[in-house]
C-alpha cells in the first residue's frame, strides 16, 4: 500500500517539475520541445510505477501543458488542432509504457516463482538423496552388529561384544548428529535462532570444541595455536563452539589419518580471525567456491562426505554474529577454513566495596 501511494506522489510531482522546466524553456524553445519534457516525465513515472500513477501523470501533464503553455493560455481550450494530437500521443505513450512495464514485471514475478519452486524441489531432492545415502551405511552397520549380538551374543568373547556395542553406539551418535544439523539448518534459514551473547574467550570455546571431538581427531596430528592473551568476545559461546567444531570435524572427516590439522586464533584488522588448516590436499578450485553451500558434501580420499550442512551452518552462525566465513588454499598444499568475529569492548570489572576508601587511605598525599 505504501509503494502505491508513493507512485501517485511521483505522478503529482512529475508534472510540477516539468512545468518548472517548461517555464525555464519558454521563449527560447518551441512548444513541441516543452511537450517532450512532459512526455519524458510521463515515461519515467510509467517505467518505475504502476498503470494508475502513469495515467494520473499523463492527464496532469496534458492539463498543465494545455493551461499554461498552449494558446490561449489560462484556459483548456485549444486553437491549434495539432495540440490535440500531442495530447493523445502523450496519454497513449503513458498507457503503452505502463502496460509494457506491468507485463515485464508480471513475467519477472512468474519467472522468480518458477525458480523458487525449482530450487525448493532441488533442495528437497538433494535432502532426500543425502539422507538416504548418509543414513544407509550406519543403519546397515547397526543392523548387522545388533543382529550378531542377538544371535551369537552368548558365544562371542566379551571384547567382541563390546566392539559391536560400541559400533552401534558410534553409528547411532553419528545419525543423531546429522539429524540435529538438518534441524538446526532449518531453524537458521527460518531465523528462529536468537543469540545469547556473553563475554567469553576464544580459548575456552576452542577447548570445548576440541574436548567434544577428541575421538574424531585422535588419528590426526593436531597443532593448537591459541594465545591466552587474546581479547574476550561477546558471542553466543555454544553456537560459536559448534561453528568451530564443524570446521574441525570437516578436517577430520575429509583428510586421511596422520594429516596435520592446525587450529589458530589471532587478532587481525580489528577482528578475531579463527582458522582451521589441514594439509590433506583439499577439494578442487571449483569446490572451494561452493564448499559452504548446503548439501555440498565434498569428498576426499574416498571418505564419505556426510549430509553436507556443517560448513553451511558455520557460515550462518558466523553471519549471525556479524562476521564472515570462507575457505582458501594454503601454499603448503592444503585448505584453510577461516572465519572472523567482531571484537567489542568488554565491560569494566566491577569494583569491590570500599575500593575508593582504601585508595584514599593508601594514598599518602590524601
Amino acid at each position: 500500500m505504501g509503494s502505491r501511494w508513493i507512485g501517485y506522489a511521483w505522478a503529482a510531482a512529475s508534472p510540477l517539475a516539468c512545468t518548472l522546466a517548461g517555464f525555464a524553456m519558454a521563449g527560447r524553445f518551441d512548444l513541441v520541445n516543452i511537450a517532450m519534457v512532459y512526455l519524458l516525465g510521463v515515461v519515467l513515472v510509467a517505467l518505475y510505477h504502476s498503470r494508475g500513477p502513469a495515467v494520473v501523470a499523463s492527464v496532469a501533464s496534458v492539463a498543465a501543458f494545455d493551461a499554461l503553455f498552449v494558446p490561449p493560455r489560462g484556459t483548456f481550450t485549444v486553437d491549434d488542432v495539432q495540440y490535440l494530437l500531442t495530447f493523445a500521443i502523450m496519454l497513449s505513450v503513458g498507457l503503452v509504457v505502463s502496460h509494457l512495464v506491468d507485463s515485464v514485471r508480471r513475467r519477472a514475478r512468474e519467472q522468480a516463482s518458477l525458480e523458487v519452486e525449482a530450487e525448493t524441489e532441488r533442495v528437497r531432492s538433494t535432502l532426500l538423496a543425502s539422507i538416504s545415502h548418509d543414513l544407509r551405511t550406519p543403519l546397515a552397520v547397526m543392523a548387522g552388529a545388533s543382529s550378531t549380538l542377538a544371535e551369537k551374543g552368548d558365544a562371542l568373547a566379551a571384547t567382541d561384544r563390546q566392539a559391536l556395542a560400541r559400533s552401534i553406539f558410534e553409528q547411532a551418535r553419528d545419525m543423531s548428529e546429522r539429524v540435529a544439523k538438518l534441524l538446526q539448518m532449518t531453524r537458521l534459514d527460518a531465523g528462529a535462532i536468537e543469540l545469547r551473547r556473553d563475554w567469553t574467550s576464544i580459548g575456552e570455546i576452542a577447548g570445548a570444541a576440541l574436548a567434544r571431538l577428541t575421538d574424531r581427531l585422535a588419528g590426526h596430528r593436531l597443532i593448537v595455536e591459541v594465545p591466552g592473551d587474546l581479547p574476550l568476545l561477546e558471542v553466543d559461546g555454544t553456537l560459536v563452539e559448534q561453528a568451530l567444531g564443524n570446521l574441525l570435524e570437516n578436517a577430520a572427516r575429509h583428510t586421511p589419518p596422520g594429516t596435520v590439522v592446525r587450529l589458530r586464533a589471532q587478532v587481525r584488522d580489528g577482528a578475531m580471525l579463527v582458522s582451521v588448516e589441514d594439509y590433506g590436499g583439499g577439494p578442487g578450485v571449483d569446490d572451494v567456491e561452493r564448499i559452504f553451500r548446503k548439501f555440498h558434501g565434498a569428498t576426499s580420499e574416498g571418505v564419505a562426505g556426510g549430509v553436507g550442512l556443517g560448513l553451511a551452518i558455520t557460515r550462518a552462525i558466523v553471519r549471525l554474529h556479524g562476521g564472515r566465513a570462507w575457505a582458501e588454499r594454503i601454499p603448503a598444499g592444503g585448505m584453510a577454513f577461516r572465519f572472523t568475529l567482531p571484537i567489542g569492548r568488554p565491560p569494566a570489572p566491577p569494583r569491590e566495596p570500599g575500593d575508593d576508601d582504601g585508595a584514599r587511605r593508601d594514598d599518602p598525599d590524601r
